[in-house]
């Protein structure tokens, strides 16, 4: 069954640079993203409530974007971004946040847990 692509865009508070440094680190990640993360090379260990979910690292542009697959979504075309975008005439500052849900049904509670991280995030930031 094919999954389903959604984006959500929410408005951050902070500087490029600083974003980038929470969603590309283990040691920030693990601050809002997940209990515990660890990274050997480009595979990522994401683990909450202790089960362990394994990500590769597919691309990164420092400051802008970074992209991960799930492991055991191999055989499929999904994949999770978060990208840092600034409107050039604003300097308004959003993530936007491409994820994949299992079917049309999930992607609402998709998007709401994506909201809540991303909250816990600007929580963390303070912003």
């Amino acid at each position: 069954m094919e999954k389903v692509k959604f984006e959500i865009e929410i408005p951050v508070h902070a500087s490029p640079n600083m974003l980038y440094q929470y969603i590309s680190s283990p040691s920030n990640l693990q601050e809002w993203f997940a209990d515990k993360v660890n990274s050997r090379g480009k595979i990522f260990s994401f683990i909450w409530e202790g089960t362990e979910e394994k990500a590769e690292l597919i691309s990164k542009k420092s400051d802008e974007r970074i992209r991960w697959k799930w492991l055991e979504s191999e055989d499929d075309e999904s994949y999770f971004e978060i990208r840092i975008q600034v409107d050039s005439l604003t300097k308004d500052v959003s993530l936007i946040v491409t994820d994949f849900a299992e079917d049309e049904d999930e992607v609402e509670e998709s998007k709401q847990l994506w909201e809540n991280q991303i909250d816990e995030l600007k929580h963390t930031i303070g912003a």
